[in-house]
């Protein structure tokens, strides 16, 4: 696609009933090939901690590193919506601090979107960033930065009560100016019913069918993750086994000196070597 996404573009597709698809990238490479899709939105989400640098939880991401790599995935993809993730401590610390950083995504890395894991405490956080005209995206449901508090996580609003609960916390992050909500593990019939009362696009993760939109990241389509992954994680690809095979390949063609060959080596021009034999052999 030549032309570039907007928030615009996105309420357009929830007025019409055209679904969304988006995917969590976290580097330039894979922006580009997502930018050859039909693919509307990228999140460059603090996962990155886990899926790029290797930690157990997303809580170490810092600013400079989201930052960086948002730019790299905007770099890559300069024509698709681009969302960032607010990491640990980048907003939680107060409003001013909040609104500074998501203005260092804006400005430096080109994100026209900052996400933010909310709950009723942050309504003043988020109205304070959306007053500062950045757009925002309310992350309600599962909340990965809170993993530190509550030990592990479950499927969110599984009763009517808890439901009833996060439907009022969605309203409310509307009511404060969020431009978007991304929902994560949320039971379905009650993603559905947030996405119908609500005016802004609604991207699920793990939520159900009933969203606006769709997001996963971008290893899991590809199939490169190895070992457990979410319930709701689909591999549209198997990257992973044709990856180490091509490693493997390019070992075993080292070791065995068939890579690299002459046609994947540079020369000299003709006859510039006997002129340097002759020159060595000058200085003998």
């Amino acid at each position: 696609m030549d032309t570039k996404i907007t928030i615009a573009d996105l309420l357009d597709a929830k007025d019409q009933n055209r679904k969304l698809a988006a995917v969590s990238c976290y580097d330039y490479t894979t922006a580009q090939l997502i930018s050859q899709t039909d693919v509307q939105m990228i999140l460059v989400g603090d996962s990155a901690a886990q899926f790029v640098l290797g930690f157990d939880s997303t809580l170490p991401a810092t600013m400079d590193f989201m930052v960086t790599i948002t730019a790299a995935v905007r770099r890559g993809a300069p024509n698709v919506l681009l969302v960032a993730d607010m990491p640990f401590l980048s907003y939680q610390i107060g409003q001013i601090e909040a609104v500074k950083n998501a203005g260092r995504f804006v400005a430096e890395a080109g994100a026209q979107m900052v996400k933010i894991e909310a709950t009723g405490a942050y309504l003043n956080v988020i109205k304070a960033v959306s007053d500062a005209g950045i757009a925002v995206m309310a992350h309600i449901g599962i909340r990965p930065q809170s993993i530190g508090k509550i030990g592990r996580f479950k499927a969110e609003a599984a009763t009517a009560e808890m439901a009833a609960e996060l439907v009022s916390l969605a309203e409310q992050m509307v009511d404060s100016g969020a431009a978007s909500l991304l929902i994560e593990g949320t039971a379905a019939e009650v993603a559905e019913i947030i996405t119908k009362r609500c005016k802004v696009p609604v991207i699920g993760c793990g939520s159900g069918q009933g969203c606006d939109g769709q997001i996963l990241i971008a290893p899991d389509i590809l199939g490169l993750t190895q070992g457990p992954s979410p319930k709701f994680a689909k591999s549209y690809g198997s990257l992973a086994k044709e990856t180490i095979e091509a490693f493997n390949t390019y070992a075993k063609e080292v070791q065995s000196s068939q890579y690299p060959d002459a046609g994947h080596s540079y020369h000299m021009k003709s006859g510039e070597l006997d002129k340097l034999q002759q020159l060595l052999k000058d200085k003998t």
